[in-house]
């Protein structure tokens, strides 16, 4: 089991930044695969990016443009995602998410634990 609380979120104007922490609990975060999920308003949940224990990264390529990078301190159990140039688009709940299986997913339901969300907002 692990447990994670995502913070950072807030309301930026169109073209700035922000980072996304995810502190976890429990089991010893370095075992996980650890993901970013969002969910805009009326759409369904879409995956952003992974980092696998090893430390190798997987984006959503669509999403993500080049504007964001997932990392992790295991040292201090939080997983991280900076997001640049973000535009309206990229308004949503982002949630981040353990796997405790060493295969990749970006399928919701495949996932063990999630954090209750962080908000992130953007205007022009």
């Amino acid at each position: 089991q692990v447990q994670l609380v995502e913070s950072g979120g807030g309301l930026v104007q169109a073209g700035g930044s922000l980072r996304l922490s995810c502190a976890a609990s429990g089991r010893t975060f370095s075992t996980y695969n650890l993901s970013w999920f969002r969910q805009a308003p009326g759409k369904e949940r879409e995956f952003v990016a992974t980092i696998r224990w090893t430390g190798g990264t997987i984006y959503n390529v669509d999403s993500v443009k080049g504007r964001f990078t997932i990392s992790r301190d295991n040292a201090k159990n939080t997983v991280y995602l900076h997001m640049n140039s973000l535009t309206p688009e990229d308004t949503a709940v982002d949630y981040c998410a353990a796997r405790d299986r060493n295969n990749h997913s970006t399928v919701p339901t495949n996932y063990d634990s999630w954090g209750q969300g962080t908000q992130v907002s953007d205007s022009s």
